[in-house]
Order: structure tokens, then sequence, then C-alpha cells
């Protein structure tokens, strides 16, 4: 999916004026509040994680109230606000389109929950972003669809599959090189990334960062050595990190074994977020969370399994955040 051709001439003339003289005194005027949260790490990242018993129903449901009073406390507390909205509202701003990047490979029961990522949604509109700038997306519709999503392109916030639409630019990164989503090179200005706390048979975990592998036409290229250095230098790419605000791993379903795609036998009603504003410390937290869950079911550590996660410990040598766990504040709610 793309904007309207009408929507992207009106954001480059947008951005066209905020470059200029006139759009930054303009800017500093219709722009209330402080500005977003400065993406560099801090020494001591903080990540939060919130869980409630019950939230999972019978029939793979979820418990609204106990969904919000997880979702809500973590974002929250990742930011250095009171609430939700306040810290949507610190880290976005009403003039951003905001792309919430999820991950629906698994299908139904082991992908980002439609009503998270709503509920996020919800929460932006609160914070003052129109619903029209927001946009939860993944690689196809098809997807979506098998995830519980209804893609859409109206009035409102579009629900969408990047299905063939890449940027015909093949931008280098790192080790490699690709074509990427369309609407993230001309559309989104800033980002939540919405991953799943799940194994990975090649990389050890896919939680935050691996989910970027989705805004690429060709992550099939990228998965050699343990997904590593692909995953860090990704991630690293300017139009992904200097989009990002704010990392959250949806755990209301867990899998700690036969991943990327669902394998019942190996989830676990984990019920919780995890979320940070540093996506290192977030993955570095959500691979301890799943290494645990390995030990109480009586799986061998990926270490041992030959896939221990290294691109966690090479992303902070990267600078894009912390993977030292004494130096990450890990905060229960």
């Amino acid at each position: 999916m793309r904007f309207a051709s009408g929507r992207r001439r009106t954001l480059a003339g947008l951005a066209a004026l905020a470059a200029s003289p006139l759009g930054r005194a303009a800017e500093a005027l219709v722009l209330s509040g402080p500005p977003p949260r400065p993406r560099s790490a801090p020494s001591r990242p903080l990540v939060a994680v919130a869980r409630r018993q019950g939230m999972r129903l019978p029939g793979d449901a979820l418990d609204a109230g106990k969904l919000r009073q997880a979702l809500g406390a973590v974002v929250a507390r990742a930011a250095g606000e009171a609430t939700p909205v306040a810290a949507l509202r610190r880290l976005f701003r009403p003039s951003d389109v905001v792309g919430i990047k999820v991950n629906c490979i698994a299908g139904r029961g082991l992908s980002s929950r439609p009503e998270v990522a709503l509920t996020l949604a919800n929460w932006l509109r609160a914070a003052g972003v129109p619903a029209e700038r927001i946009v939860i997306w993944d690689r196809t519709e098809r997807e979506l669809r098998d995830a519980g999503f209804s893609p859409g392109r109206g009035p409102g916030v579009k629900v969408l599959g990047t299905d063939t639409d890449y940027d015909t630019k093949v931008r280098e990164w790192g080790p490699s090189g690709s074509c990427f989503a369309r609407v993230l090179v001309e559309d989104i200005t800033a980002l939540i990334n919405l991953g799943v706390l799940k194994d990975h048979g090649l990389a050890g975990v896919s939680l935050g960062m691996k989910n970027w592998y989705g805004v690429v036409q060709n992550p099939n290229k990228l998965h050699a050595e343990g997904c590593n250095p692909f995953v860090p230098h990704l991630a690293a790419y300017p139009l992904i990190h200097d989009k990002l605000r704010l990392t959250i791993a949806d755990g209301t379903t867990g899998q700690c074994h036969g991943g990327p795609g669902r394998a019942p036998r190996w989830a676990w009603p984990y019920q919780g977020f995890l979320a940070s504003t540093d996506p290192v410390a977030l993955d570095a937290v959500g691979w301890r969370v799943i290494e645990a869950r390995r030990q109480e079911v009586g799986l061998r550590t990926l270490g041992e399994e030959g896939r221990e996660p290294r691109y966690i410990a090479d992303a902070q040598k990267l600078g894009l955040g912390v993977a030292d766990p004494a130096r990450i504040e890990v905060v229960e709610l």
C-alpha cells in the first residue's frame, strides 16, 4: 500500500517548508510540549516489564482491562511518564506519521496482537497524533489477516502490508543492501516496534531488532551466521534508527523453542509486555526471559544449541544500546 499520491506531495511540501527558516519558526509555534526524547541510549537504560495473570482468556481471547493495565504500565514507565498517553505525547509529535511495525509471520496465536496495536493507536490519538497519521503495517496483507488484523486504506488508522511496494533504490547498509518498504521511506517519520516474545531457529530469539527484517525485500539473504552481523547493522540504518522511538515485545503469548513459526508445544501464556526506548536492552532482557522458560521446560540453553543471539552484543558495539545485563535496570510493574 502507498498513501495517495496527493498525500505524498503534501508530505513532501511539508518537509520542504520545515527545512526553511519560516517552517522552523512555525514549528516552534505549532508544536506544543517538549520535543521527542533523544534516541541515544543512556548508560543505564530501563526495561519495563508487566505481567497480569488472567489476561489470557479461553479461546485465545484477551481481557481488555488487564491488557490495558499491563501495556499502559510498560509504555508509561519506559518513557518516564505517569500514563501511556503522556508517554506517547513525549515521544511523538502531532506532525509525525507514526508507523507501528508488527510481526505477523507466525499467524494467529504467535503474532503481534491486533488488540495491542490498536490500543497503542488509540493512545497515540489521545496524545495528539491524528488517526490518519497512524499506520499499522507488516510485510504482507495476507500475514496481517492470518494474524487477525483487518487491512484497510480508508480514512483513519491504516492497516497495511508492504507486499511488493518497495522503494526501487538499493540502499547499502553494513554487510548488505536492500530496497526498503516505500511507506517507511516516503511516509513514516517515527516508529514503534511491536515485536513478539519468541524463539528463532537461527538467530536465537526474535524480539525487537529482528523484526526489522520485515521492512526489506530480501530477508531471505540475511540469515547466515545466526543473522549476525545483519540484524544490528540493519537496525542501525538511519531509516530505522533515526525514526525509532519505542520498542515493545508482545508477550501475551511467548514461545521458547521452535520459532519463528508457531509451535504450540513450546508456547506459554507469559501474559505480559516488555518496553524500552533502548532496543538493545529490550532484546537482552527478552532473551533472558526466553532462557528462563527453556530451563523451566528442560531445554538446553540457546548457547548450548549453538544459537546464542550474538547480534545483541554486537548491537551494543555499534552504539545502538546496552546489552550488558549489569547495566540494564529492569522494572517489574
